[in-house]
């Protein structure tokens, strides 16, 4: 485990009984209470000392209703300093007064619409959404990626688009680790590293790779690959705790980034699992 505290830019929670979440239909075990104290339990001898919630794709419209019950959770837990909340972008202009409205809220730091899982191959590129990812620029807020390898060609088109706006690379864009697919994704990636205004989640991985028999030699490629695209300087950690489970512990996850980073320095290292994380999304 790391020797210092660690910051998680991508957690996770939930309240059923609050909230509907459609796609846990596909994955019932995660549909389910997670609350900060249910964090630090899983997370067992790695210490948090701050986190990031990200969305958790709440169906519409209780996007800004569940903007609102984090910020309010963060009143009674001073580890969550930072909120990606959910969206509609595709909307353009028209979602500026939902946009206000959230950055009433003390802990936005981001904006995440998820693109993987959208029927439309060229969401993100549509003018609409380009003209809603604009507005972020003037609150100095990130937009969140979420997309799968596939789509790195059109998150290039639309960040290429967005030179103002700052971007956060989600789950180092899902590459196909259980079809052992690398190509193209590996040039893409280099792609996208090459444009100034993104930096790279090392998270989600596990959960790319088959759920029960995955090894770290089989993540390491795509792990190493990723951060030595963006360099350590444009690179953070995150559990992608709870969704992560799926595939293993909270401290497996991090045991084996720390593993694929052996050689690094130590102040390297602490870029990676706590300071970059604290720049991005301008954490206290």
């Amino acid at each position: 485990m790391p020797d210092f505290p660690i910051v998680d830019a991508h957690v996770h929670l939930a309240d059923p009984k609050r909230f509907s979440y459609g796609w846990t239909k596909s994955a019932p075990s995660l549909n389910r209470t997670v609350l900060p104290e249910h964090l630090t339990k899983a997370a067992g001898p790695v210490k948090i000392e701050r986190f990031v919630f990200v969305e958790v794709d709440v169906d519409l419209p209780q996007h800004l209703d569940e903007a609102a019950w984090i910020d309010g959770l963060a009143k009674s837990d001073p580890r969550l300093q930072g909120m990606v909340a959910a969206l509609p972008l595709e909307r353009g202009k028209a979602i500026a007064s939902e946009l206000e409205q959230l950055t009433r809220l003390k802990t936005l730091r981001g904006i995440r619409r998820l693109i993987q899982n959208q029927s439309d191959p060229d969401f993100c590129i549509r003018p609409q959404f380009i003209e809603g990812l604009k507005l972020l620029a003037a609150h100095d807020l990130v937009f969140d990626i979420c997309i799968f390898h596939h789509h790195l060609p059109n998150a290039i088109k639309m960040v290429r688009q967005c030179p103002e706006v700052r971007f956060v690379l989600d789950h180092i864009a899902k590459p196909g680790i259980k079809a052992g697919i690398i190509d193209p994704w590996r040039q893409h990636m280099k792609e996208l590293a090459a444009l100034p205004n993104v930096t790279c989640k090392i998270s989600g991985v596990t959960t790319e790779a088959d759920h029960k028999s995955w090894t770290r030699e089989q993540l390491k490629p795509y792990i190493a690959h990723a951060i030595d695209s963006f360099g350590f300087d444009r690179v953070m950690y995150g559990g992608d705790w709870h969704v992560s489970e799926l595939a293993g512990t909270y401290p497996q996850w991090v045991e084996v980034l720390e593993w694929v980073v052996d050689g690094a320095s130590a102040a390297e290292k602490r870029k990676l699992f706590h300071d970059n994380a604290i720049r991005d999304y301008r954490l206290a």
